[in-house]
């Protein structure tokens, strides 16, 4: 099993920030020239200075500490994690910050971060997933940022999808009065119910101090109107028995499955477990066990100010399923009427991802995020091991930090997805490949969707609290970069990206 690596060590070698801000917020388009005097305004400090050796050394040889354990040991070129479509970390952040706090650095999943914003890749025609691979150097010796990228089809391509029976389990605790919260719920679970065809079916269970079937799985063709009288009775009441509410919601679900279709229970909750069964291990096993015996996958749909991400999470993992969080009507709209239909059908099971670097050419390496998704090598091809679940019109982007051997020239590495198809499980793979040649001299001459996510990734660095970041961009630059990004790509998501970041550098006072 590989090591479960964070953000925060990257940048002490990696300077890749000041590379990517030298030349953006000093007007990096324009060729004037003045780009490296503007950037030490905001305050970047030159790149690290080289081990005297120049070469593949541990960390414990660079600076006479021992953070090698920081890095992918030698011989291990090999980097595997289970496929993870998540994004609820970057929406809480964005929600915590519009009122004026700080995340809590245990929230923030960089991964999360990077997989919120689209992005250009290329789409399969059928089910399963494209392979692109690319990257860029950095102002740091000998230091890249590779981008590897997979998309499944495009969710406009719905085909014939099998019916969908979906099981919403709805929080309407006493806190789930507060605004942005129940009433976002519901007025998008209507508008949902008016999107869904008339051969899917929709079952509701309420819980607050105990749970209830409010409407059992019930056929939309004449029965819309059955489903909108349910979801307008639904009240905010009494505490949070999250536990009760699972249970209720996997026993509707079992007596409403349907063959053939995609079983798929839908929490929408601010995962505050304070009566009944609180402990996370039962209600986690509840949840492996309805997914292992009969395929119910969970979707997670979180709400509030004050939100229990670490268990919604880890709901979502052990349900085969996948959080997002929703802060506005807009956000709410778009998840109920976009997102969720996207996850009613399946292009891919148990997926993997596996990138194998070069030893030739390749001195070390580091996996971005996914620390929660790590699988052990030797279990890629090992299909009895559980990876993630993905839907049409999906992309996921794992991003690395890769340090070139001086010199090196050639294969730099392979990234490799493996998924079992949806209906007849057989295992299907995909690869794509990327030599030092088709590195980019400079991340502002990259793609403009890749330097999307090294801001993204770089934000989420910021906040994950440690201050320990040489090399690192201040946020006041981050927002300039990310605001002069939006302009450029003409994309709002970025845009509110830009604005999320310069909100967090008035929290945190830097310039």
């Amino acid at each position: 099993m590989l090591k479960r690596y964070g953000i925060r060590r990257l940048l002490l070698t990696l300077t890749a920030a000041s590379g990517l801000l030298l030349t953006a917020c000093g007007g990096g388009d324009t060729g004037n020239g003045d780009s490296s005097n503007a950037a030490q305004d905001k305050g970047f400090p030159a790149p690290a200075p080289r081990a005297p050796d120049g070469g593949g050394a541990t960390g414990e040889q660079r600076d006479g500490t021992d953070e090698s354990r920081e890095f992918a040991p030698e011989p291990d070129y090999l980097s595997t994690f289970a496929l993870d479509v998540d994004t609820a970390s970057y929406g809480y952040a964005r929600r915590t910050l519009a009122e004026g706090r700080l995340p809590d650095p245990s929230t923030v999943r960089p991964e999360e971060f990077v997989n919120s914003f689209r992005q250009d890749y290329d789409r399969p025609d059928g089910d399963g997933f494209s392979v692109t691979v690319d990257g860029a150097r950095t102002a740091a010796d000998d230091w890249s940022l590779v981008r590897v990228g997979l998309a499944t089809r495009s969710a406009e391509d719905e085909g014939e999808r099998p019916p969908a029976a979906l099981t919403f389990v709805i929080d309407i605790s006493g806190s789930m009065a507060e605004p942005g919260r129940l009433d976002l719920a519901k007025d998008s679970l209507g508008v949902m119910t008016d999107q869904l065809r008339d051969d899917d079916s929709v079952a509701i269970v309420t819980f607050s101090d105990e749970a209830e079937e409010v409407l059992p799985m019930t056929r939309l063709d004449d029965n819309r109107g059955e489903v909108h009288d349910a979801i307008d009775s639904l009240e905010p009441t009494d505490s949070t028995n999250l536990g009760a509410g699972v249970d209720t919601g996997y026993e509707t679900a079992e007596d409403g499955l349907r063959e053939g279709a995609t079983n798929r229970v839908v929490l929408v909750s601010d995962a505050l477990a304070n009566t009944g069964d609180t402990d996370a291990e039962t209600i986690l096993e509840r949840i492996a066990t309805e997914r292992r015996e009969h395929g119910i996958t969970l979707f997670g749909v979180g709400l509030g100010s004050d939100y229990g991400d670490a268990l919604m999470e880890q709901l979502a993992d052990n349900g085969d399923g996948h959080t997002v969080y929703v802060s506005d009507d807009e956000e709410a709209r778009k998840v109920f009427v976009e997102q969720l239909p996207q996850n009613i059908d399946l292009t891919a099971r148990d997926a993997k991802a596996q990138v194998a670097f070069d030893p030739e050419t390749v001195a070390e390496y580091r996996l971005v995020g996914y620390d929660n998704r790590q699988v052990a090598d030797e279990d890629f091809r090992d299909d009895r091991v559980d990876g993630g679940e993905v839907g049409p019109g999906h992309t996921v982007t794992a991003l690395y930090a890769v340090r070139v051997k001086p010199g090196a020239d050639g294969h730099l590495a392979t990234a490799s997805v493996r998924w079992l198809d949806p209906e007849s499980r057989d295992p299907h793979e995909e690869s794509g490949q990327l030599e030092t040649g088709s590195l980019e001299d400079s991340l502002s001459e990259a793609a403009p969707r890749l330097q999307v996510t090294a801001t993204a990734a770089y934000f989420a660095d910021a906040l994950d609290g440690d201050d320990s970041l040489p090399g690192a961009p201040t946020l006041a630059g981050l927002a300039d970069y990310s605001a002069e990004l939006a302009t450029r790509t003409e994309d709002e998501e970025v845009r509110r990206l830009a604005d999320t970041i310069d909100r967090a550098s008035d929290l945190t006072g830097q310039d």
